[in-house]
């Protein structure tokens, strides 16, 4: 991430050494390209600007990308397996028949037409015959259905071998805070269309005084909203790590009776860590505060709106209207056959994992992804030695970090246990859901007061993405992302590493990022730095906040620097130490000669294109502001002009000049890694 003028001229050298190898392809598609821009004034429209007119925005989608064309191709891959299951009997209670089985109720609308809300009904006249407020305790931790706070299980931050349980801040369904306080004039219209929604269910599952239910769920919600910290906020991990014993919780929110709570979830915890403590004060307030009907009415729609994807049509079109149309811009929802396929995903991921990889995956893939791996770990390595503003006794620790990393790739050593979830196709849709959002509460909640399972995955091997976490000093490559364009095995290494090796690198910086570098080698939350090398560092990383800052993503509206600083760090880092790796590697197979100029581009700037070609994407209006609330990304134009005038390498690939209106005067980059 650091431009370090000490490496300029060794840089400057690599890149004009790097040697090539013969191989099949360049990995480059030249129809992405268009070459009416140019490149230096607007390097995303000149590598992406065919890919994004070959690739016109699909009505179901809010954005549409190279990633998104990716996922859509696992989709189908994941269909056609599925589709091979049913073509035969299995035994109940089999993974195949489970798969098989939830994939048939998905794709049943006129059963799901036929039987209307009676799949909710219950829980539904629970809450219309709840009249104690004694019981509320009880309630909320036997239903989950709906909340005003979350609980899960994760590694303890201050003991990262051991798990604890986490209470986060909910109960608002907008999920940002701003939708509910903001007063500029778009956000004003998603609250008058949510008054809509929240009318028109409550409308559709039969119940009168609609709108004035509705009002009264938005005025709680705001209420939750307003006491609820912002994504900025919530980026600090000291400031939302609070451990406590039961009985302080107990004094911090007295209004909840505590063991009633968790002897209705029927755990026991020996401590846990309050996320959001305002939030989960004025949770409890309100709980007392409010009258019993008003709290039923939130409880309500957050019943309906949970299970209304998943019952009738005209209340799944209800729920698209709103989130799909008005949030994100769309025009029509996804294909049924998609939709069942994301469910089942999300249900039997690792079930449905295992035959994908046993398909789809080579295992020569596996080894080539931990070449580079490795070669990238050696890159950030030598990027840490090399930076003037950290102390001796601080990149030790660093390099000691990035030793540690375990580094997972393709798919688990052991399989998930699917065999205590029951899928029965007598019982509707939305009931065999609910079981296995019981079954994944209960594997959360095993993991408490025990040891972290460090061979835990946290995502599925299908899923197209990676991550780093660092409370186990991770690193994740699932296969699912082991394809084009982020990797090809026919193609040369200038592709490879601008893509892949650049993601590797994104992963690996994460854990030396604003966040991740408050973690030590063990994944505990442990400032590991002397003072004088942090504050040198939050110097440099608020170079990238500004710079971030100043972006105007649509008009009137800027990027968050502040939100989304993790994400363009490791973007940063990730070209950094992707390009350096690059380099270094071809320069070991054949030193001192140049990679073979091929269709038209020298291999640095190769690699620049493959970079950015993993970016391409169209995105609707809608979707600019609601990411810009919501995602801890740039989005994919910034990702691309955003991250690559900081980098030195691209400048010189590229002929690059102060003429340029990408141009950032050196002394004015960001300087990390």
């Amino acid at each position: 991430m650091k431009k370090i003028p000490l490496l300029l001229a060794t840089m400057a050298l690599i890149a004009t050494s790097c040697s090539h190898q013969p191989v099949q392809t360049t990995g480059i598609d030249l129809n992405n390209l268009d070459t009416t821009a140019i490149a230096q004034n607007d390097f995303y429209q000149f590598a992406c600007g065919g890919w994004m007119a070959n690739n016109p925005l699909p009505g179901e989608y809010s954005r549409f990308g190279s990633i998104d064309k990716l996922g859509l191709t696992n989709l189908e891959q994941v269909n056609d397996l599925i589709q091979e299951l049913g073509k035969e009997e299995h035994e109940q209670g089999s993974v195949a028949q489970k798969i098989g089985d939830l994939y048939r109720l998905a794709m049943d609308t006129a059963r799901r037409d036929q039987e209307g809300i009676e799949p909710v009904r219950a829980t539904l006249q629970e809450l219309d015959q709840w009249t104690d407020r004694s019981q509320v305790s009880k309630m909320l931790g036997s239903a989950m259905e709906y909340g005003i706070f979350a609980i899960y299980v994760d590694a303890d931050a201050m003991n990262s071998s051991m798990n604890i349980l986490n209470e986060h801040q909910a109960g608002f369904a907008l999920g940002q805070k701003e939708y509910y306080l903001d007063e500029d004039e778009h956000t004003q219209m998603i609250r008058r269309e949510y008054i809509n929604y929240i009318t028109r269910l409550f409308t559709l599952f039969g119940y009168d005084r609609a709108e004035e239910r509705a009002n009264t769920v938005l005025r709680l919600e705001t209420r939750l909203a307003a006491a609820a910290k912002n994504n900025v906020e919530l980026r600090d991990p000291q400031a939302n790590y609070n451990k406590m014993t039961t009985a302080e919780l107990q004094e911090l929110v007295p209004q909840i009776d505590w063991n009633v709570f968790f002897g209705a979830m029927d755990i026991q915890p020996d401590s846990l860590s309050v996320g959001q403590i305002a939030h989960l004060q004025e949770a409890g307030k309100m709980l007392a505060e409010e009258s019993i009907d008003d709290l039923r009415q939130l409880f309500l729609f957050q019943v309906m709106d949970g299970a209304a994807g998943y019952l009738t049509t005209d209340i799944f079109t209800a729920s698209f209207d709103f989130y799909g149309r008005v949030l994100g811009g769309k025009t029509e929802p996804s294909p049924l056959w998609k939709r069942a396929v994301g469910v089942v995903n999300g249900t039997l991921g690792e079930a449905v994992g295992e035959m994908y990889v046993a398909k789809y995956f080579p295992e020569e893939n596996k080894q080539r992804m931990l070449d580079l791996v490795h070669n990238l770990q050696d890159a950030l390595g030598e990027r840490i030695q090399n930076t003037d503003w950290m102390s001796d006794e601080t990149k030790a620790k660093a390099i000691e970090k990035l030793q540690a990393f375990t580094i997972k790739i393709g798919y688990p050593d052991k399989w998930r246990d699917y065999s205590a979830l029951n899928i029965d196709i007598n019982d509707s849709y939305y009931t065999n859901l609910q079981r296995s959002a019981k079954f994944e509460q209960a594997y959360s909640l095993s993991y408490l007061n025990k040891p972290v399972d460090r061979e835990k995955w946290y995502m599925t091997p299908q899923t197209v993405n990676a991550y780093y976490n660092p409370a186990t000093n991770e690193i994740c490559f699932p296969a699912g992302i082991l394809q084009y364009p982020f990797f090809d095995m026919n193609a040369d290494d200038a592709f490879n590493y601008g893509a892949i090796g650049v993601v590797i690198g994104h992963e690996m910086t994460h854990g030396f990022d604003d966040q991740g570098s408050q973690f030590d080698k063990d994944g505990n939350m442990f400032d590991w730095w002397t003072e004088e090398d942090r504050t040198r560092f939050e110097e440099r990383t608020k170079v990238m906040e500004e710079y971030f800052n100043g972006i105007e993503v649509a008009p009137g509206v800027h990027a968050n620097g502040a939100f989304t600083l993790g994400e363009n760090i490791a973007d940063h880092g990730g070209l950094q130490v992707g390009y350096l790796a690059f380099c270094k590697n071809e320069a070991a197979k054949k030193a001192n000669e140049r990679l073979g100029d091929r269709d038209g581009f020298t291999p640095a700037q190769r690699f620049f294109l493959a970079y950015a070609n993993v970016w391409a994407g169209n995105i609707r209006d809608e979707e600019v502001l609601q990411r810009t609330k919501s995602d801890p990304h740039s989005l994919g134009r910034w990702r691309v002009n955003g991250a690559l005038p900081q980098v030195e390498a691209w400048y010189e690939a590229w002929g690059v000049t102060d003429e340029s209106p990408l141009y950032v005067p050196e002394q004015e980059r960001v300087h990390i890694w």
